[in-house]
């Protein structure tokens, strides 16, 4: 009677499940994180739309409200770790390295890191300029 069969080495079709199977979970995660940074972005472009177009709300109104949409979108789409606990100039830091130069740190920006806690009323043409800001960082958000 011949041997029986040893179960080392695997046939061929193992060999393909212990390849395929990693490689498909990473395919499906990376998926994921894909789809839903992209949800929470094209929503974000959304509120941004609303809020920019929103007439009841008055400059300082209008300032809160991107400050909480750009905070909200910036833990959505980075590590919880990276961006939740970030406060002042580390805040806009953190949202300068997304766009050109430090419009953040050192523009119109600097007015959303404290928005929501003071009141702070801006002119009636830094609005359109920080909308625009929150634009381009939405925009390059889209990107990453």
């Amino acid at each position: 009677m011949p041997e029986a069969i040893g179960w080392w080495p695997p046939a061929m079709g193992w060999w393909l499940i212990a390849i395929l199977a990693p490689l498909l979970i990473f395919l499906l995660v990376w998926l994921y994180k894909r789809l839903t940074r992209k949800t929470a972005v094209k929503t974000a472009k959304k509120i941004l739309a609303q809020i920019k177009q929103d007439k009841t709300l008055d400059n300082h109104g209008k300032l809160v409200a991107l400050s909480v949409l750009v905070r909200r979108v910036a833990i959505s789409v980075s590590p919880r770790e990276q961006a939740a606990g970030l406060t002042g100039q580390a805040w806009l830091a953190y949202l300068d390295s997304s766009v050109k130069g430090s419009p953040f740190s050192e523009g119109i920006g600097r007015h959303l890191s404290d928005a929501p806690y003071r009141k702070l009323q801006l002119a009636d043409a830094d609005i359109p300029q920080l909308i625009s800001l929150c634009e381009d960082w939405l925009k390059a958000q889209a990107k990453k």
